[in-house]
């Protein structure tokens, strides 16, 4: 488990605790390696549960952000239009979205800082969400530049783009349907002590109480039966697998679709059509 570039694995007896890296340090490296990072960190998240899923000494996994944040997506990722890198970015969240629909392990979200785009949606996709109450959590895919974190833009004012990572099976789901619209369509960031009362975050509270917190909830749930508690989320995840099943290929398809409208191909073509056209 230790050929990952950005997490590591953390056990401490029947939990294990993913831990997201922030992406900056790693741009550079994986930009060599023609991978972006966004492709990267979600197939290293697909890979680790599935090594933790197949693990019998686990019980209990924790998903955590190194540091203060849980994830910041990086400004640009670059244009698309490589086959290769367009399979690893759509296979590596596919694989992602998927196992969070399907795996049988109770998941924890310790979020510990602001999780925007795929890191939130991993967020919203886990059984328990244990956040620090002035965390953002946001999906930035539609911000059209009116997005900021900590005083910074997450995204240009040209992102425009339907949320294939996570954000259309998993926000409906936990959200009321006009709160999953403004989440999507307006890119409208929440705090977590909001969230907590939408019922969305199980608990949004002071950062020196987030361990113990988190901790509380997995040495409950370890005094369960292991196979009892596995059936229920199986059970109870059959909804979220049929959301999957019903919408993530198709918004996935659709924010590639906007990938190529936006290269500078496309939008020197378009300069000539005037207003966008419906």
């Amino acid at each position: 488990m230790t050929d990952f570039m950005l997490l590591d694995i953390v056990r401490e007896g029947q939990v294990a605790t993913i831990e997201m890296k922030r992406l900056e340090p790693h741009l550079r490296a994986l930009m060599r390696q023609e991978n972006r990072g966004g492709a990267q960190r979600a197939s290293e998240v697909a890979r680790a549960l599935n090594l933790l899923r197949d693990d019998n000494s686990v019980r209990i996994i924790v998903i955590t952000g190194k540091d203060d944040v849980f994830t910041i997506p990086p400004s640009s990722y670059g244009h698309h239009g490589n086959p290769g890198n367009d399979w690893d970015i759509m296979s590596g969240v596919t694989r992602a979205v998927e196992i969070m629909c399907t795996i049988e392990k109770p998941v924890i979200a310790r979020v510990n800082g602001h999780a925007v785009g795929f890191g939130a949606n991993l967020a919203l996709a886990c059984d328990f969400i244990i956040a620090c109450e002035e965390a953002i959590i946001a999906d930035h895919h539609m911000s059209a530049g009116e997005l900021e974190i900590d005083g910074k833009m997450v995204g240009s004012a040209d992102h425009c783009m339907v949320t294939g990572d996570g954000g259309s099976v998993f926000a409906p789901l936990k959200m009321p349907m006009n709160m999953a619209k403004e989440y999507l369509m307006l890119a409208r960031p929440f705090t977590a002590k909001e969230l907590a009362t939408m019922g969305v975050v199980n608990y949004a509270v002071p950062r020196d109480q987030l361990d113990a917190k988190t901790n509380e909830i997995a040495q409950r749930l370890l005094k369960r039966n292991a196979y009892a508690l596995a059936l229920t989320k199986r059970v109870l995840n059959k909804q979220m697998l049929a959301q999957f099943n019903l919408v993530h290929d198709a918004s996935l398809g659709y924010e590639f679709l906007n990938f190529y409208m936006q290269t500078p191909q496309a939008k020197e073509a378009a300069k000539g059509r005037g207003e966008q056209e419906l």
